[in-house]
């Protein structure tokens, strides 16, 4: 059984990895001294000031930052692949998440970057290659919707992903061309229709709805088209209603960056976009050592299934 974040860095400079602890539960580096009460027996009082607490806290997240994107991804067996870019003030970071086939979830790695931006998702992208993330046999890759985002996943698997746009941007996105009045009944559509069961049904749901905003908003209903199969890849797998609703989004990031978020509130002013990663790395490493598979993650056989028949089918053609 693999030991939790604190533990498994046990062996490391002590007052490093307590800085480190410290500073994500929240306490500053001002009030660092009056919470060392509790000091381990073996760990003499000593470098407290804020200066070497700062200096101990970033060294630290070097080396976690470090480790995360140094992981060897060769021994993952990952079935799904989720992207999204998360928003610290002014800067982007680009996070990858890996779904294993019994539903852990894995933190691939962080840049800094934006989904909008090519050449970031493009070495996001090559970097996991590198780093052992197979792209020779079908993935299901969940995305945000950027264009530039999608273009480098089938630069990279080719024909291998299977495509899946994250039915809450799509929502957001539509809504976002539309008159503040018109939005939430439009969302609320969008919704019921990819609640649908019938992947069938809910195209023509969908094609109906962006034909009645053609005419006032067609921005909005240029959205709503483009790339609307893609949103509905996940429900024609047929998967339980459970394991479908995680899939279709790309909320399993945001839910592990709900911790980063918290871990943060407290820093003032972000300097540049290596803190935000240092910072990010070592709330993600924490988030992934508790909270450790997707809802629904029972029911990961069949998604497996699709995907190796969809493998077989690829294989039998090739040879045909």
């Amino acid at each position: 059984m693999e030991l939790p974040l604190w533990s498994r860095w046990s062996q490391e400079d002590p007052l490093e990895q307590l800085a480190m602890k410290q500073m994500l539960l929240g306490i500053s580096t001002r009030r660092y001294a009056g919470s060392l009460e509790q000091m381990p027996i073996n760990v003499s009082v000593r470098g407290t000031s804020r200066s070497a607490v700062s200096r101990r806290f970033v060294a630290g997240t070097k080396k976690r930052l470090g480790d995360l994107m140094r992981r060897d991804l060769s021994k993952l067996d990952l079935v799904v692949l989720m992207s999204d870019g998360v928003h610290f003030e002014d800067h982007v970071v680009l996070a990858a998440l890996g779904i294993a086939t019994d539903g852990t979830k894995h933190v691939l790695g962080l840049w800094e970057g934006a989904t909008e931006n090519a050449t970031a998702c493009k070495g996001m992208l090559v970097d996991l290659a590198a780093r052992g993330l197979r792209t020779d046999q079908t993935m299901l890759v969940v995305l945000d919707g950027a264009k530039a985002l999608r273009k480098a996943v089938k630069d990279v698997f080719g024909d291998h992903a299977l495509i899946q746009r994250c039915q809450e941007h799509e929502r957001r996105n539509v809504a976002d061309q539309l008159p503040e009045s018109m939005r939430k009944p439009v969302r609320r559509t969008m919704k019921e229709a990819y609640r649908c069961r019938d992947a069938k049904r809910a195209r023509r749901l969908l094609d109906a709805l962006a034909e009645r905003l053609d005419a006032e908003h067609p921005g909005a209903a240029a959205s709503l088209r483009e790339g609307v199969e893609e949103t509905l890849t996940v429900p024609e797998l047929g998967l339980p209603d459970r394991l479908e609703q995680t899939l279709r989004t790309t909320n399993p990031i945001d839910n592990t960056f709900g911790g980063v978020r918290d871990r943060t509130r407290r820093v003032k002013k972000w300097k540049g976009g290596r803190m935000i990663l240092r910072w990010c790395a070592v709330a993600v490493l924490d988030a992934e050592a508790n909270v450790r598979r997707i809802r629904g993650h029972a029911e990961m056989p069949k998604l497996v299934t699709a995907i190796r028949l969809r493998d077989a089918i690829d294989d039998v053609n090739a040879v045909a």
